[in-house]
């Protein structure tokens, strides 16, 4: 089963390449997300800027029409190739280079449920030594380095993001992981990979940046294996989402906006998606909706009271609201003497919005960052 790609963006990857390379230099050898942040080309930096903020400034929900969300969804991968080139070193200076949220325990750190959360799809869909696995959407490689040294299987990474992928491959070579991980250019919803290649797949939450989920979907569906099995952590709209609703439909924008995604859909679309695709649906659970001694959302709240321990104290200070404050102002300090590339704050400040429209969406049990989908292709196909 192949997705349809008459309207998909034609990948060009040599203008991709030149492109990352104009805009990062020599940054993605940067051992940080601030002194890489500080190194770009200011030129190439408004032409990605321009590019992705066009389909979100001066738009607001009351107003949005739907021939607007359709132009957005149809330009998703230029949308998410330049939301990534302009906010992966901010993700990586205050997140880490695991670009996902998670569940938390008592006593648990921070990193420690980021690879909890991680390790457990990996158990989901049965991951084990020597079986060739597919990360949909790698990001920096975090999740794919921890499954690998989890699992011992061999992982390739797939990314539409140039710089990434140079970011991942240097990562992965660092800890001495590059026999066991390889890292590919790609899109999504039109891989270059044969069909039933690979005895796993799985994404953590990246796959929100499709076109649409079925498209995703039936080709992880091509190229995993007869018998294999997909695992998903999946961004939707819960069903108390309601569309009719002003306040709804601006936080859902206010996401999007803030994490890079041109249309998010609700979980009946993405059932019905994984099931149209040819899966065998093994599970599905809304985990965000888990009796848990805490919210997952609780860093990006700056609901401190759920601090598990002081050395995550600085970490998690980052993500909160009043520090995401301190570092915009200062990084509109450096701005005003061209010490950091002009956009460097209107960046900062968009992924502010977002982090306000997920804490939003949660606490309303709108959203969900962790929509478990387990799915089989069936030995016959």
């Amino acid at each position: 089963m192949v997705a349809a790609t008459s309207t998909l963006e034609r990948e060009d990857h040599q203008r991709d390449a030149e492109f990352a390379k104009a805009l990062h230099g020599k940054s993605a050898q940067a051992k940080g997300g601030v002194a890489a942040m500080l190194s770009k080309n200011t030129d190439a930096k408004k032409v990605a800027l321009e590019e992705y903020f066009k389909h979100f400034d001066n738009k607001t929900a009351k107003e949005e029409t739907p021939e607007e969300r359709a132009a957005r969804t149809k330009e998703y991968a230029t949308l998410t190739k330049h939301y990534y080139n302009l906010a992966t070193d901010i993700y990586e200076y205050g997140w880490g280079q695991s670009f996902h949220f998670c569940r938390f325990s008592v006593g648990e750190s921070f990193y420690q449920a980021i690879a909890r959360h991680e390790h457990y799809l990996a158990a989901q869909i049965g991951i084990k030594k020597g079986m060739k696995v597919l990360d949909v959407g790698c990001g920096v490689g975090g999740p794919a380095r921890e499954i690998a040294k989890f699992t011992d299987a061999h992982i390739t990474g797939l990314n539409n993001n140039d710089y990434q992928i140079e970011r991942a491959t240097q990562y992965a070579a660092k800890e001495g992981l590059s026999k066991q991980l390889a890292f590919v250019k790609g899109d999504f919803m039109q891989m270059n990979f044969p069909d039933n290649t690979f005895d796993a797949v799985y994404a953590i939450e990246a796959t929100v940046h499709a076109q649409k989920l079925e498209g995703v979907y039936s080709e992880i569906f091509r190229v995993l294996k007869p018998g294999g099995v997909f695992g998903v952590y999946e961004w939707l709209m819960t069903d108390d989402y309601d569309e009719t609703n002003v306040e709804h439909r601006q936080i859902r924008l206010d996401i999007e906006l803030g994490n890079g995604i041109s249309n998010m859909e609700p979980i009946s679309v993405g059932l019905k998606a994984m099931k149209d695709s040819g899966f065998e649906l093994l599970h599905h659970e809304d985990l965000a909706d888990r009796d848990d001694p805490m919210p997952w959302y609780w860093p990006i709240a700056g609901e401190m009271k759920y601090l598990q321990s002081y050395t995550d104290l600085f970490t998690v200070v980052r993500m909160t609201h009043w520090g995401r404050r301190v570092m915009h102002n200062v990084v509109g300090l450096l701005e005003t003497l061209r010490i950091a590339p002009a956009g460097t704050k209107k960046t900062a400040d968009s992924l502010s919005v977002g982090a306000e429209g997920l804490v939003n969406g949660a606490k309303l049990k709108l959203f969900t960052p962790m929509y478990l989908m387990v799915g089989r292709k069936p030995e016959n196909k």
